[in-house]
């Protein structure tokens, strides 16, 4: 009876880059050569949904990478030199970042270590809901990106948060770019002491230290594979307080984006029809055949009920009643729309951020806690007074807003009885009664909007600025071109005769002239240099604390994806070890090697490095195929760990022969043999003198029949694996703690579970309510779709997934 039951399989119609289990779900995360991500569960390996690539994220996928709880899936683009994070739920994006240079793999662990003080600090996180009050959702009709806060459910920001336990994403480029993301969202640390280019990270539960994979350049020009140990003890020793740190610093940066998609919304409310306006008049002023002024022609409308034939033409021909009251409706809701989201999202916004920013300002002052992390009280202060400019700023457009409509409102009222006077239609009568002073209010906003301006001709390509608040949210570095006017206010004023209050460092600056994008992107440089403080600190406390040459390789196949070669990495939070497997097929083919090293570099282990033959027989209680077996020599093609005491391995006997079997890592670490490595070798240099140990699988392997079986990726908390061919398009699903049926009976059900899989998938891929007309639709037909719908049926299938996981 073989070991290990196969659960599913499906031939993919596009070669496979990047494999990665749910450490909290059945569910399995690929990305293939297209730029696609795909999610699939275990069950028939049912695809729940895709995300095809695109040219705002990228098309390049180069890494994957689960969030500990399983909630949030981070992917690297390489075309775009971006990191995203998308929601498992929904295969929505919640947030992305660019990074200096393409990332080559990415690894996020949790931390586990306890302590009182991260015990209290866990208890007490929350305490900002008792003063702010719950950011309302953006509005769902806007954009695409405001989606992720969609009306049906508003706290989807806090999944950017996620647990309060300390998580850390850690990405590996080229050049020795290494980088720790607190949460997967603030940059912790920046680290440039890894030459070459990073194939693989291990960050310790422990975070005393960082195992990396990377690739330099030998003397002779050759690539040569080394493993980098880097000492990270300031993150250990000062745990609760970068924990503390990179909390509040990542509610800062998810504030950021809510105000950035906040601002987006705005944007997309001023519509373009708000401008109509000032162009009408600019033309008007352009094919005029007289010299007076346009607000004359206004006023003398409005004062003795007459008007130029060139004015009438311009009213009644292109402007239109019509089109007036069109213009006027679309005013109206384009501002209440603005005003909304500036009353409810960009003042609580705020308002979270100055609260969040106050109480790191706190930490920074407790110099003998904080002061190592490089928080500086000064740059915070900066970052405070930014907020509270944009703030203001956010307030002069409520007042540009409220006046604006005022003035509208009068000026289309007056100018609609005009018009229908004009045409000589009826004027209803709750419209014909103007009032003194309503004639002077209409007069004052002729006179201040309607004046000829050839410096904003020049600029602008216009004479006239009726429309006041577009000009806010121009992204632009230009002056407004309508500033507010300030004189007579008394407060203004008041401060510039006060020579203390003038300069005074409690009063945030309001910069009149600059536009609210501005402003908002001077926010963000300044709180960005604020968050960078601590990330330079903390990377250049971190130290090189081993380098260890393993062994040449021939160049790279462009075939085969980087992420899939060995060396593998594992970190043994019981132990705290740091393990590493690879083999070396140039200089023993039938021999895997595994390497350890305490996760804390000054101490020492044991027995740290030893080596598997891999050139004895299988044991199998059947001796008729133990005898067929023992002909054979077998090489490593993959090795992955599947826990602590685990190794899953792939290996190759005949050219066609593939076995999947689990390796005790006992049998191995039991050698007492001690290996004394000379620094000045590379490990192949110097591999005869490693210690060797048999291969011991007992009845832990299968064969893998009808497969060119060559690479895999394991859990050993879900008990799963997953066996991709060397063409990197075959694939097969294994679940690793039962044993498969017999052959008549598991055919049978292999059949009928591909039966049941063509009909799951086809269900998921129809829009809800369509008939499955095309049930009979197999796995192949499922494959060459490509690209399924991204978010239908999802949320019910992870929801059941959990009611059987808990029954």
């Amino acid at each position: 009876m073989p070991a290990f039951r196969q659960v599913g399989e499906k031939q993919l119609p596009n070669p496979l880059l990047c494999m990665a289990w749910s450490p909290k779900r059945d569910l399995i995360a690929l990305a293939n050569t297209t730029g696609e991500l795909l999610l699939h569960r275990l069950a028939n390996f049912q695809r729940v949904w895709s995300l095809p690539p695109n040219e705002y994220t990228g098309k390049e996928i180069t890494a994957v990478a689960w969030r500990p709880d399983g909630k949030i899936l981070a992917f690297s683009l390489g075309d775009t030199k971006q990191v995203v994070l998308c929601d498992v739920e929904k295969a929505e994006i919640l947030h992305l970042f660019p990074v200096q240079t393409p990332v080559t793999c990415m690894h996020w662990m949790e931390v586990m270590e306890e302590s009182s003080a991260l015990s209290s600090f866990y208890n007490s996180e929350d305490e900002s809901k008792h003063f702010l009050p719950k950011l309302p959702a953006l509005p769902k009709s806007y954009s695409t990106t405001s989606k992720i806060f969609s009306e049906e459910k508003s706290d989807e920001i806090m999944n950017l948060l996620g647990d309060v336990r300390l998580n850390i994403l850690v990405l590996g480029g080229d050049a020795g770019f290494v980088e720790l993301y607190a949460y997967g969202m603030y940059k912790i640390a920046t680290s440039a002491r890894v030459p070459g280019t990073c194939h693989s990270l291990s960050l310790s539960s422990d975070l005393k230290s960082l195992s990396v994979i990377t690739e330099v350049r030998s003397s002779d020009n050759n690539p040569e594979i080394c493993y980098v140990q880097l000492d990270t003890g300031l993150l250990s020793d000062c745990l609760p307080e970068v924990t503390r740190m990179a909390r509040k610093f990542t509610h800062i940066s998810t504030l950021l984006q809510y105000l950035r998609l906040s601002l987006t919304c705005m944007c997309e409310a001023w519509e373009d029809i708000l401008m109509q306006m000032d162009l009408r008049l600019t033309k008007f002023v352009q094919e005029k055949n007289t010299s007076t002024q346009v607000q004359d022609e206004f006023l003398e409308l409005l004062l003795w009920g007459q008007s130029s034939p060139e004015l009438q033409a311009l009213l009644m021909n292109q402007l239109t009643v019509k089109g007036l009251k069109k213009l006027g409706q679309s005013i109206e809701s384009s501002y209440s729309s603005i005003q909304k989201l500036v009353i409810s999202h960009l003042q609580s916004g705020s308002e979270a951020l100055l609260y969040h920013l106050s109480e790191v300002k706190g930490m920074s002052l407790w110099k003998q806690k904080f002061q190592p992390l490089g928080l500086d009280s000064a740059a915070i202060e900066d970052a405070i007074t930014a907020v509270g400019s944009f703030s203001l700023k956010a307030n002069e457009l409520l007042q540009v807003i409220d006046k604006s409509m005022k003035n509208f409102k009068a000026f289309f009222r007056w100018l609609y009885v005009a018009m229908l006077r004009m045409c000589e239609e009826h004027v209803p009568p709750e419209l014909n009664k103007m009032t003194q002073k309503d004639i002077a209010f209409v007069a004052d906003f002729l006179s201040e909007h309607f004046s000829q301006n050839e410096e904003l001709f020049d600029r602008k390509g216009k004479y006239f600025n009726v429309e006041r608040v577009g000009q806010y949210l121009k992204d632009e570095d230009e002056d407004l071109m309508s500033p507010p006017n300030t004189k007579g206010n008394q407060w203004l004023n008041f401060l510039q005769e006060s020579t203390h209050l003038k300069e005074s460092s409690l009063l945030f600056p309001s910069y009149p002239q600059k536009s609210l994008h501005f402003v908002k992107r001077m926010m963000e440089g300044v709180i960005e240099l604020c968050l960078q403080k601590p990330a330079e600190v903390i990377g250049k406390s971190v130290k090189q604390a081993a380098f260890l040459p393993l062994y040449t390789v021939p160049e790279s196949s462009e075939n085969t994806p980087r992420l899939f070669e060995l060396p593998s990495l594992w970190n043994d939070k019981k132990t705290n070890t740091h393990y590493m497997v690879f083999c070396m097929p140039e200089i023993s083919p039938c021999k895997l090697y595994l390497v350890r090293k305490a996760t804390d570099p000054n101490r020492y282990i044991p027995n740290s490095v030893m080596s598997v033959d891999l050139s004895q027989q299988l044991d199998n209680e059947d001796n008729e195929n133990a005898t067929d077996q023992s002909r054979y020599v077998y090489s490593c093609l993959d090795a992955r760990f599947y826990d602590d005491e685990t190794l899953t391995v792939v290996l190759q006997g005949t050219e066609e022969e593939r076995v999947l079997g689990q390796l005790p890592l006992s049998s191995a670490l039991s050698c007492e043999t001690e290996f004394n490595w000379e620094p000045n070798l590379r490990l192949d240099q110097q591999s005869s003198a490693i210690p060797c140990r048999g291969l011991v699988l007992g009845n832990q392997w299968r064969d893998l029949e009808n497969m060119k079986a060559h690479f895999v990726a394991v859990s050993g908390v879900r008990k799963v694996a997953c066996v991709l061919s060397a063409n990197l398009r075959h694939i097969r699903v294994f679940e690793m703690d039962v044993e498969d049926e017999e052959d008549e009976e598991g055919t049978e059900l292999q059949n009928a579970s591909a039966i049941q899989d063509g009909l799951e998938t086809t269900t998921i891929s129809k829009a809800p309510g369509e008939a499955t007309a095309n049930a009979e639709a197999n796995d192949e037909a499922d494959a060459e779709e490509g690209v399924g719908d991204a978010s239908l049926k999802t949320k019910e299938h992870l929801e059941s997934e959990e009611v059987l996981e808990l029954s």
